[in-house]
């Protein structure tokens, strides 16, 4: 009678082999649990923010116009000033119009219009560092246009059109009330307490001058040549027709 191998396995292999199947379902099992954790934490209304939500990169302080622009011009604003609401706009133009000045914002809240001038400078702050240069400036056009100005802010139930949840953790954190509570107290430590006031500087020459009040696109012209001319530092504002304003805004 002829002899047959048994074709069942020892069972030392069988134990193996089911071993083996149990360890690559636990896998499998632990792939998609971990998976699905992602998945609820992602959602999760208390889960971390995303990289939107950090600081921008490329600001503050925020620019408007070419990056590698000779002459930056420094503005000293706040977004509850009433002569800087009605001079932004011209200045704006007169930017776009120069091939090489750069618009560079600087906020300065006054005493007098407070508490509004910080809550709308922090709300640019906030577009600015989810949307960089453009939505920063966007956010101050707006604001501009719409704020009923002398501290009195934006009219009742007014929203900003670009309240995101996002821009609103932004907001209820503490960046960007450090970044304008900053930038107030370095102007004031530069003697700076009006608004509108302008900081010109030639990026070449390494020279710069201070302007008070809402200096028209001539004047600024002028104050350009006298910084690439072989002039002390201590003459363009006198030579460009320039006359200082007590502190407060300053009309002209």
């Amino acid at each position: 009678m002829p002899l047959h191998r048994s074709t069942n396995p020892p069972p030392a292999v069988r134990r193996w082999r089911c071993l083996r199947l149990l360890l690559c379902a636990v896998g499998l099992l632990a792939v998609l649990l971990f998976a699905l954790l992602a998945v609820v934490l992602r959602d999760s209304p208390d889960a971390a923010p995303t990289p939107t939500t950090q600081h921008h990169p490329d600001g503050p302080p925020w620019r408007h116009g070419q990056a590698d622009a000779r002459f930056v011009l420094t503005f000293y604003a706040d977004l509850e000033c009433p002569f800087c609401k009605a001079y932004y706009p011209s200045l704006k133009t007169w930017i776009d119009q120069q091939s090489d000045v750069s618009l560079q914002w600087h906020h300065l809240p006054l005493a007098v219009h407070e508490p509004a001038a910080s809550e709308l400078a922090r709300l640019a702050e906030c577009a600015g560092e989810i949307g960089g240069h453009g939505a920063f400036f966007d956010a101050v056009g707006w604001l501009y246009q719409h704020t009923r100005s002398g501290g009195q802010g934006l009219p009742e139930g007014l929203r900003y059109p670009g309240l995101t949840p996002v821009l609103q953790r932004c907001l209820d954190s503490e960046r960007p009330q450090l970044i304008v509570r900053d930038q107030a107290e370095q102007g004031a430590h530069g003697g700076i307490t009006a608004t509108p006031s302008l900081h010109l500087e030639d990026r070449q020459t390494e020279r710069s001058l201070f302007l008070q009040g809402p200096v028209e696109g001539d004047a600024l012209l002028s104050a350009m040549d006298l910084l690439m001319g072989d002039v002390p530092d201590a003459a363009p504002a006198r030579a460009a027709g320039l006359s200082a304003i007590d502190d407060g805004d300053m009309p002209r």
